[in-house]
């Protein structure tokens, strides 16, 4: 399997297993082998931040209501996160990892992208280096991670998720196709609850039978947009970029729209969902800023810029989103068709500390962080758009 070598290089997704409920594991000896809930504690309003594999045989899941895990199963330890270890540990494997490649992308604080170009000359096949990448990471961490070795940025990731804990395969170009028709269309990336109900009314449930659909078909009932993206998918095709996120300047979303867009609440809606994407990836990489940039672009690419410097950085989609949207407000732009409209955050605080309790009772006004962090564990499960805080546009004309 490993004598077919993409033109372009192999790309590797590095994903620790149940993270935080196996760094407890390791330390507490007697936890072993016990299912182990992170999170909440039970009788307290909160969520499942991570479970052990032996909760998982209990039906336990990231952002499962504390209570409905603990009527699953009572006798698991539960315990509240640890978030300064989990992100010591966290170093320790980055730095593993960048002994091995300089190219490598975090995509949160348990998983990487890393582009193995150039390390078949020096390690081996793609098995070797996936099972280097492991026993440097157990080594140093005492950690299992499962590893997806493969042609592209998807095939990579599916490829981490096809044998947890401690898996390790590889999917060489020529075996993409086959590798990809069993798995349930729900394994693709970005397919969100309303997706998901136009695809079993179509009849489609594995990714197969959604590539022998036609096209056209998919564009009539999910547009052409969505339609191709996960026509691209089901044929395999993605990106086989690794970007190094570290150290980026800022982090932005926008969106061009296909008719030059005059209504005010499609505006403030589509600019709701860029602020909690760039909320998203600012919490996942531990970065919260302190200046929002509001990006409008109307007929003949004239683009106007706004910013403003907030009292403190944050990374919460509503504090963005309100922001951004008074900027435009207030920002004296054109009142013109709005062609494309885009959000950001800079000046950062790294490591926010309003990330320090998540999963418990409400601490100095921040309660409802575990909101936002149940939002990013669900959308990491299940894809974009099925969850959304903010205030409703009724309720935010009248507090206007």
């Amino acid at each position: 399997m490993t004598d077919a070598r993409p033109p372009h290089g192999w790309i590797a997704h590095m994903d620790l297993d149940a993270f935080f409920a196996s760094c407890e594991q390791r330390d507490r000896p007697e936890y072993r082998g016990r299912p182990v809930v992170v999170g909440a504690l039970p009788g307290r309003r909160g969520v499942v931040a991570a479970a052990s594999y032996e909760a998982r045989r209990y039906g336990i899941r990231s952002a499962m209501p504390i209570a409905e895990a603990y009527r699953r199963c009572p006798d698991a330890v539960y315990l509240r996160p640890d978030m300064a270890k989990y992100r010591a540990v966290s170093r320790q494997v980055f730095a593993v990892l960048d002994t091995l490649t300089p190219v490598v992308e975090s995509a949160s604080i348990d998983e990487a992208y890393l582009d193995l170009s150039g390390l078949e000359r020096l390690i081996g096949p793609p098995e070797t280096i996936g099972r280097e990448i492991k026993r440097r990471i157990r080594e140093a961490t005492g950690l299992t991670a499962s590893v997806g070795i493969g042609p592209n940025r998807l095939i990579a990731k599916l490829g981490s998720e096809h044998r947890k804990p401690d898996g390790l395969t590889v999917v060489p170009p020529d075996r993409v196709l086959d590798f990809l028709a069993p798995l349930p269309v729900s394994e693709l990336r970005g397919l969100g609850r309303q997706t998901q109900k136009v695809i079993d009314r179509l009849g489609i449930r594995t990714v197969g039978q959604l590539r022998a659909m036609p096209l056209a078909v998919l564009e009539q009932h999910l547009g052409r947009r969505a339609a191709l993206a996960f026509h691209d998918q089901a044929l395999g095709i993605a990106s086989d970029v690794v970007a190094p996120s570290r150290g980026r300047k800022s982090i932005s979303k926008e969106t061009t729209f296909e008719q030059d867009v005059s209504d005010t609440a499609v505006l403030q809606d589509t600019l709701r969902t860029l602020a909690a994407d760039v909320a998203r990836t600012a919490r996942r990489e531990g970065l919260a800023g302190a200046v929002v940039t509001l990006k409008v672009r109307f007929a003949g690419f004239e683009t106007h810029t706004r910013q403003r410097t907030r009292a403190a950085p944050t990374d919460d989609e509503r504090e963005i989103h309100r922001t951004a949207w008074q900027l435009f407000l207030d920002g004296r732009l054109p009142r013109k068709p709005v062609r494309l409209i885009g959000v950001g955050i800079s000046g950062w605080e790294a490591e926010s500390a309003a990330q320090a309790d998540l999963f418990g009772e409400p601490d100095d006004g921040k309660a409802d962080r575990r909101v936002l962090e149940t939002i990013d564990a669900v959308e990491d499960k299940f894809g974009r758009g099925l969850l959304q805080v903010g205030l409703s546009r009724k309720r935010e004309r009248q507090e206007h």
